[in-house]
This record gives structure tokens, C-alpha cells and sequence, in this order.
């Protein structure tokens, strides 16, 4: 496979910098084996059927993109100062951020970066082109500084256009985000409100809740002309004992596991152990899904519109087939459909 394979043209004005609102007003494109029907996210419950499962990433993203003052200790007031900017990616468990740091070569071990009265980090290495940070604050106060200080980490190509504001803080999170740690939204599951989520409980449908944290790593573009060389970034997740209980019940009685979003089918493939059959997961995954892949769990998908040449559009080409998706794709482009995270939605059933 080469990344060609995954190429199209997309109209730079369908790419989508603000939701519809209501949530549940946006589009979504429905694509069987072989139609497709242009409807809304409130029609949802019509392509729903009793006994069936939808998967709900309840990750929650911090507003981790921070504007600072460098400083360097010994310095006269005044002298070693710079504007930096950060974008949060991951802890890794030891108090210690992995980030974005803009201009990384303004900084040099033991510099502080002062992003409010409250809140600084430490520059303590690099990793690469990431800076490693260590906060001055953790658990729930460094929070509830992040919360005061930071912005959503909006994706680059809405970023590009409009820097972000407060109105992100509500439009860039799901309305079920619990689990904080990610820098990237879910955003598949933007679409529903409370009143959504209770009819599909009421049809008898099912809500099981996973956790993804989606990292930034998912807007890097693949540099690799030969698809199979390319390295997928690792993200935190968890299955839970109860949520994999409800998965094996949903496929055991013959009913259809729908994740709602990439992060959350990558999420219980990963946790997969034989068809049909998942077990309690905690880790990182860097499951990678091609045109190929033989999907344990899943037997559908909701999701949005997906940058070219991404490992997105590579998983769903792996669900419905790489010509099917350039017909969903074309049919969405003819038809003026929303792109990427603030984009519309479409409902994938092989």
C-alpha cells in the first residue's frame, strides 16, 4: 500500500472552524455496503437497533496550550527573558510533562517558564524536538491552573485560521468527559447532547464507556511513502472489567458494537483477545489499522471526516474498503460535507 492510496482534494472551505449547533444538527453521511443516505446525527436512533452497543471514549482534554515568560535563575531582572509557547502532550507518571515548546532552542536545562502567578514548569531536557517540563503544582490544584491558564489545544489546521477562545472550552469537549489526559478530543462523540444519549438508551441500545487519551501525535502526517513502515504514536487507555463485560454480552447475544470515534475502535481492538471476545485492558496502544486488518469487536463505526493521507482514513478504508471510502468521500466532497474535528459525522456500516 502506498500513501497515495489514501490520497484526494478537499476544498479548503469545507474544512469546519466552529460546530453546528445544536450538537445534534450536524450532518451525517450513512454509508452501508452499498448507499448512502444524507442525514443528521439526530436521525441516529433510526440506524440503531435494540441489543446494540455504542462505545463512548470519556476522555477528558485539558486546555493544555500555554503561554509563558522564560526566566533563568542568576539572571539580572530583566535579561534572559523569552516568549514561549507550549502545547501539553503526555505525562510520563513521574511528574514530568512531555511537550511542544515553541522556540524549543530559546530553552536550556533549569530555565522556568511562568504561565500564571500560579503556575511554572521547569525545563529539565528534550526529548527529541519534545521539551520534558516539570510543574511546580500537581493533582487537583496544577488542574485547576491548567483550567485558568491554558487553552484547548485546538488541531493545526484550525488553529491556522482562528486562535482559540472560550467558547472551544465547551464546543472541544464531549458533554460525558470524565477522565482527564488528553490534547486532543474525541471527536466523533462532539455530536451528542444529554436528550441524544437518553433516546438511544431508551430504544434499548447500550452506552459503555472507555477511556482513550487521544495524544497530539494523531494530527502527525505519515512521511512514509510505504504505508507498513510507518510508526503510530502510543496513547493511554483502559477497558474496564464492567465495559468488557458489556462488550462480550452485546456480541454474545448477536448484537452490533459501534464505537463512536477512531479513539474508541482503536481502543477495543486493541483489547481484543479472539473474535467476538474482549478482555480488561490497561496500557498504552500504537495499533496500527490498514486495509487488511480483520476486526475482532467492531462490526460499525461513527466517526467524521479525515485529514488525506492519514492513518484515519487507512482505518476506515480497512472497515468499508479503500474504493468504498473514495465513494463516501467523493459523495461528501460533491455534497458540501464538514470536515475534520468541528466537521460533520458519518455512520460507517460494512
Amino acid at each position: 500500500m502506498k500513501l497515495s492510496d489514501f490520497d484526494f482534494d478537499l476544498p479548503e472551505d469545507l474544512i469546519a472552524t466552529r460546530p453546528v449547533r445544536p450538537r445534534t444538527a450536524s450532518r451525517m453521511l450513512v454509508a452501508t455496503g452499498g448507499g448512502i443516505t444524507d442525514a443528521h446525527v439526530s436521525d441516529l436512533t433510526d440506524w440503531l437497533k435494540p441489543g446494540d452497543r455504542l462505545i463512548l471514549n470519556d476522555t477528558k482534554v485539558i486546555p493544555g496550550r500555554l503561554f509563558g515568560t522564560r526566566t533563568r535563575p542568576g539572571h539580572a531582572p530583566g535579561e534572559g527573558i523569552a516568549n514561549i509557547e507550549v502545547t501539553l502532550l503526555s505525562p510520563d507518571g513521574q511528574g514530568k510533562w512531555h511537550a511542544m515548546a515553541k522556540p524549543l532552542r530559546k530553552l536550556k536545562e533549569g530555565d522556568v517558564i511562568s504561565f500564571s502567578d500560579a503556575l511554572s514548569a521547569e525545563f529539565v531536557g528534550r526529548d527529541d524536538d519534545q521539551a520534558i517540563l516539570r510543574f511546580n503544582l500537581e493533582g487537583d490544584v496544577f488542574d485547576n491552573a491548567i483550567d485558568e491558564a491554558g487553552k484547548m489545544p485546538l488541531p493545526p489546521y484550525i488553529a491556522a485560521k482562528r486562535a482559540a477562545d472560550d467558547q472551544d472550552n465547551e464546543d472541544y469537549q464531549t458533554v460525558f468527559a470524565r477522565n482527564t489526559g488528553a490534547v486532543a478530543a474525541p471527536t466523533a462523540s462532539l455530536h451528542f447532547d444529554e436528550a441524544l444519549l437518553a433516546r438511544i438508551a431508551g430504544m434499548g441500545v447500550g452506552l459503555t464507556h472507555v477511556t482513550l487519551h487521544v495524544g497530539a501525535g494523531t494530527f502527525l502526517p505519515v512521511k512514509v511513502d510505504d504505508v507498513s513502515e510507518h510508526k503510530m504514536h502510543a496513547e493511554w487507555g483502559e477497558v474496564s472489567p464492567q465495559a468488557a463485560r458489556e462488550i462480550n454480552a452485546t456480541k454474545a447475544a448477536g448484537g452490533r458494537v459501534i464505537p463512536v470515534g477512531t479513539t474508541a475502535l482503536r481502543l477495543i481492538e486493541s483489547a481484543a483477545i479472539s473474535r467476538g471476545f474482549i478482555a480488561p485492558w490497561v496500557g498504552e496502544t500504537d495499533i496500527f489499522i490498514t486495509p487488511g486488518f480483520r476486526f475482532q469487536i467492531a462490526d460499525a463505526l461513527m466517526t467524521n471526516f479525515h485529514l488525506p493521507k492519514s492513518t484515519l482514513m487507512m482505518l476506515v478504508s480497512a472497515l468499508m474498503g479503500t474504493e468504498r471510502m473514495r465513494q463516501v468521500y467523493d459523495h461528501a466532497i460533491d455534497n458540501r460535507y464538514r470536515f475534520f474535528s468541528y466537521g460533520d459525522s458519518s455512520l460507517l456500516l460494512p
